[in-house]
């Protein structure tokens, strides 16, 4: 089922960051909105692309198409976090 509200998507994108990628809690605590991934994170390479969108689908409750995967929803915080909360809020 779809999260209640922006801030439980944002609670659930961190999780699965640490989750997925095995990144510290701490840092991923301290993500902004431009703070950079795809590209900039050595955890997050194209074979980690999969399981993260996977794991989003199941904790949010949503559908990801692939021709919605892009470079651009991927290269930040910020813009995955957008995202996911536009998928999330239906």
């Amino acid at each position: 089922m779809p999260l209640d509200d922006a801030g439980d998507i944002d609670m659930t994108l961190r999780a699965v960051l640490v989750d997925v990628l095995g990144l510290d809690r701490n840092r991923v605590a301290g993500f902004t909105e431009a703070t950079p991934l795809f590209g900039a994170l050595p955890e997050f390479d194209s074979m980690a692309v999969a399981g993260l969108l996977t794991e989003l689908e199941e904790r949010l409750g949503i559908l990801i198409e692939d021709h919605e995967v892009d470079a651009d929803m991927l290269e930040t915080y910020g813009s995955l976090l957008t995202f996911a909360r536009a998928k999330g809020l239906r």
